[in-house]
């Protein structure tokens, strides 16, 4: 598989999981589960801008941010919207760049000030596993608000295998498993 092919797969699960999650934390209880809805919040807009962040290194533009979270807590519909786009633009990015794109390596400097140098495909590889990390600690949140009170959400089941076979069904036809030992 390329590297083209394997990252637009990757940021098609991207999309699907961020989606996911945010619906989950816009079901929180806003009193009940003020705290765990907060952390959420900040965790998932704490990835939407490093999101963007990448994306204007990816671009060579200024991304404006002083920071790798904002003052303000974004509503879940405001970053749903906005993580929806950035996923497809991310999306488009991956499958649209040349192989010798991907290995050009460009310089940045961190919200810290700090100097940063990466390949295109690490930085659009960091991006996917920035992302799994935060929702990670984000569905932690949720499975803590879930043991104090009932939430009404489902949880989300944020695996690269349950989003294969959620968005692509016909692979539970395909083949039989080896059986276990």
């Amino acid at each position: 598989m390329s590297a083209n092919r394997l990252l637009t797969r990757m940021f098609r699960y991207q999309a699907w999981a961020d989606e996911e999650m945010l619906t989950a934390i816009a079901g929180l209880d806003p009193e009940r589960h003020a705290e765990e809805r907060r952390l959420a919040l900040r965790l998932m807009n704490h990835c939407l801008v490093v999101n963007r962040i990448f994306a204007a290194h990816l671009q060579g533009i200024p991304h404006g941010f002083a920071a790798d979270n904002t003052p303000d807590t974004p509503e879940p519909e405001t970053l749903l919207r906005e993580m929806a786009a950035l996923d497809r633009w991310y999306l488009d990015y991956a499958a649209g760049a040349a192989p010798a794109e991907l290995a050009q390596s460009i310089p940045f400097s961190f919200t810290d000030g700090d100097n940063g140098y990466m390949t295109r495909e690490e930085m659009l590889t960091h991006i996917i596993t920035h992302g799994g990390y935060h929702r990670g600690e984000a569905g932690r949140l949720l499975t803590q608000a879930a043991a104090r009170h009932a939430l009404g959400v489902e949880l989300p089941w944020d695996t690269y295998a349950v989003h294969l076979h959620r968005t692509e069904p016909v692979r539970r036809l395909q083949g039989e498993a080896l059986p276990t030992a």
